[in-house]
């Protein structure tokens, strides 16, 4: 009797593109442990809008420097002010400045990008990246400092310091990427047809390279959060009483020894939630991309 072998196709077994949504997000444990735990601080600055425990711009003089105790979770300040409120109200202001900076960075980088590859070089190419490595090799807070300088600090002026530093991060990964693509054949065969170069780059560059931006948009998340909370130390982000998590630190130096707890949890705070968006980034890229397999598996 012969004998039968069976043939097993690699590919075949790692091909998971029949299963649900829901089941291949799950199979993505960076993907969810990170999403859950910048889902808290998310969830917390949206409910600091309509309410907090405790009023952070109240003064309690008499219960100031408090341990973590069932009133007030976290303690209190050398102001008398609850903690646990104050985090949730930096999460407002980090995630918000955070948010508005990647905007910016998206708006005004991911067009030079399309621009820069689309006119690949030439004069245009050129320009656009030599200003673009300028731009890029001044960190955001450099950046904040001379717009401090000139307007004062505040946090408006820390979300156009942290803007302006995304933008060149956005046009060289939009760039680098749309180049690849210049060259496919599709792309060819839309130039044939007699559309324009912009044209081009909106409808079959553009949705080509949304992945990469969107993992790249989670990521500059995380640095602008990091960048918030690093201006505000130095006094260039959120001005009092705004609370702010790097303030928070700032102002807890001198009792540290005294009040361990006022910088254990704006600590913990920024870190925690930078961990959950780099995990969520990581997880993404994976569930966007199953192709591409980092070293470390």
């Amino acid at each position: 009797m012969p004998m039968q072998i069976r043939v097993c196709d690699p590919l075949m077994q790692t091909d998971r593109s029949h299963l649900p949504l829901w089941r291949r997000v799950m199979r993505r444990r960076s993907l969810i442990i990170g999403a859950a735990m910048a889902l808290v601080f998310i969830v917390a600055a949206i409910v600091s809008l309509i309410w907090t425990p405790y009023d952070v711009a109240q003064l309690d003089i008499a219960n100031k420097l408090e341990k973590p105790n069932a009133i007030h979770w976290f303690g209190t300040d050398h102001f008398g002010r609850d903690i646990f409120s104050m985090i949730m109200v930096g999460a407002r202001t980090s995630i918000a400045v955070a948010v508005i900076a990647v905007s910016i960075g998206l708006l005004f980088g991911v067009p030079l990008g399309l621009a820069a590859a689309a006119r690949r070089n030439s004069w245009t190419d050129e320009l656009l990246m030599r200003v673009n490595d300028l731009v890029f090799a001044f960190p955001a807070l450099l950046i904040a400092i001379i717009i401090t300088a000139v307007f004062g600090p505040s946090a408006v002026n820390a979300i156009i310091a942290i803007g302006i530093f995304n933008i060149p991060v956005f046009a060289r990964l939009t760039r680098g990427a749309a180049l690849s693509l210049w060259t496919r054949d599709f792309i060819l065969a839309a130039r044939v047809s007699g559309k324009s170069l912009w044209l081009i780059s909106v409808e079959h560059i553009l949705p080509n390279i949304m992945n990469l931006l969107i993992v790249q948009g989670t990521i500059q998340f995380s640095v602008g959060i990091l960048a918030e909370a690093g201006l505000s130390y130095v006094g260039l982000g959120a001005q009092p009483p705004t609370p702010s998590w790097g303030r928070m630190l700032a102002e807890s130096q001198t009792m540290i020894s005294l009040a361990p707890n006022l910088a254990l949890f704006p600590g913990l705070a920024i870190v925690l939630t930078v961990l959950g968006l780099n995990l969520f980034g990581d997880g993404l890229r994976d569930y966007l991309d199953p192709r591409q397999k980092r070293e470390s598996r």
